[in-house]
């Protein structure tokens, strides 16, 4: 695959990206599009190698290395580097419903088990999968696939992040007629509402969104199903309720994928009660809420003041040191926050790999994301702070938040040990969490009777997606617990299948 020599002869070429001062002035996409000759000299790196692991998805040291979706990586390099972007994309959609959206913010699990990188860099995947996907898109060939036998079968997916309009893609494909009910205003989870638009805009959302409708998948935003066992007020805006025993009357099928939303709260002294404190989520939501309806289309301008929750002129603490904190970061870096700090409770990764963690295996290095490079170059120094917890919380008699007491933290016997002499504090008023998820919202599940496990996702067989109750079935971070978007597609399919064997008694899909 690609040119057999590729590898030796050119020299790896990522998407460049905007330089911070450039693109913290706005909320748009910041990664430039290298030439189509350069691309497919990417592509011609490739290198033919006898066992593809970039497609394995396989578990190694209890992580996953290679692509969870199978894609086949080297077949549409070579059509890449060919020039055959037709043949290339008839490749990449095999296996992968929204290469758009992984292409952009997929970590690139199949860059880590390239074997190019096992000596050198590891070959572009990740770009040279947004540039097939884009130039199809680009040149016309992102056309509707209208069924041309419908089954007669219906089924209602609820939720529409990645995991439920992959399940709903593969569905309508099949001939069954899907319906894809959503709470919020618009369809897309977190993809929509989680994701900044620097990193995924909207628009490439919506764009998904008129082909799905074309080809026939119904989507009925502003409908909470379950809602009426939520307390009044709880559902968003505008929205309205529908039972559970509605949809199990009117579907042959319901699949369940609402996501993992349950957010982890922080343990510390002072914190109930106290305003200007909030969950990473929310706090995103509203930026890319009042973005949307400011009708900006460059994403330049838009934000209303009043709006969204503003980091602008305040003192910032995340906690929490995974995708989403980095996300708050380059959020409040736009909102032009006075100081932003990231807090960590585990130890800063090494530099490098560990003689214990080779090559294949999931990099277990330090990787310093477009947040904190952004903070870096307004501040000069990492936002991050290591080995640390919120201990107090300390606000004015009011309630508003004024600073932070933290401390050190250790494991000591697997148990979390603070490190004595080492609080201090820290000025802040405004307390973003994003300390990750603890499973699916309790009503959602409720509604529908499902068993569910310790962590708190829908319960079912091992590699199976029934639920405890008849033609009930579960897809993504609802029934895997949070996790990337790359496996929400996955999952949606492989629940697709088992959907589609269910109704018709036999499943011809991959």
């Amino acid at each position: 695959m690609g040119k057999p020599t590729g590898f030796l002869e050119y020299q790896r070429q990522e998407n460049k990206a905007q330089v911070p001062s450039k693109r913290t002035l706005n909320f748009c996409e910041f990664k430039e599009q290298l030439s189509e000759e350069e691309r497919r000299r990417q592509g011609a790196r490739c290198m033919n190698c006898g066992v593809p692991l970039c497609q394995s998805g396989m578990t190694l040291s209890g992580m996953v290395t290679g692509c969870p979706l199978h894609n086949l990586i080297p077949e549409w390099n070579d059509e890449l580097y060919r020039g055959h972007y037709a043949h290339a994309l008839s490749r990449l959609l095999k296996t992968n419903n929204f290469p758009e959206f992984t292409g952009r913010v997929c970590p690139a699990l199949c860059e880590k088990a390239c074997i190019c990188g096992m000596n050198d860099e590891p070959v572009t995947a990740h770009d040279n999968e947004l540039f097939i996907i884009e130039t199809a898109y680009r040149e016309g060939n992102m056309k509707p696939r209208i069924p041309q036998i419908r089954s007669g079968k219906k089924v209602a997916v609820v939720g529409s992040g990645p995991s439920g309009l992959a399940a709903a893609d593969q569905l309508n494909h099949r001939g069954h007629s899907v319906t894809v009910f959503e709470r919020e205003d618009r369809i897309g989870g977190l993809l929509m509402y989680g994701i900044p638009n620097m990193k995924l805009d909207k628009d490439v959302i919506l764009r998904r969104q008129a082909l799905m409708e074309a080809e026939g998948v119904v989507f009925r935003t502003g409908c909470d199903v379950g809602g009426d066992l939520r307390e009044a007020g709880e559902s968003p805006a505008g929205a309205s309720s529908i039972s559970a025993e509605e949809l199990l009357r009117e579907y042959d099928a319901v699949i369940l994928a609402c996501g993992a939303k349950k957010a982890r709260p922080l343990a510390a002294t002072g914190i109930e009660g106290a305003k200007d404190v909030f969950f990473a989520v929310d706090f995103l939501k509203s930026t890319t809420k009042s973005l949307l309806s400011g009708g900006d289309p460059q994403r330049k301008a838009g934000l209303k003041e009043g709006s969204f929750i503003s980091a602008k002129d305040r003192d910032v603490v995340i906690v929490g040191g995974g995708d989403t904190g980095n996300d708050c970061v380059g959020t409040c870096l736009r909102h032009v926050c006075r100081s932003v700090v990231q807090i960590e409770m585990m130890p800063a990764p090494p530099a490098e790999r560990a003689a214990s963690n080779p090559w294949p295996e999931w990099p277990k290095v330090l990787k310093t994301d477009y947040g904190q490079q952004e903070a870096i170059a307004r501040f000069g120094s990492d936002p991050r702070i290591y080995e640390t917890t919120v201990k107090e919380v300390i606000r004015t008699k009011s309630g508003k938040l004024k600073g932070l007491k933290i401390v050190s933290v250790k494991f000591v016997n697997g148990k979390l040990t603070e490190v004595e002499g080492t609080e201090r504090t820290l000025k802040c008023d405004l307390l973003l969490i994003a300390a990750g998820f603890i499973g699916c919202e309790d009503y959602a599940a409720q509604a529908f009777s499902v068993d569910r496990t310790q962590r708190g996702t829908v319960a079912t067989q091992a590699g199976r997606y029934a639920s405890s109750q008849a033609k009930v079935f579960t897809a993504g971070d609802m029934h895997r617990g949070q996790s990337l978007v790359v496996w929400g597609i996955a999952e949606g399919r492989a629940c697709a299948k088992e959907v589609d064997a269910y109704l018709m008694g036999y499943s011809t899909m991959v």
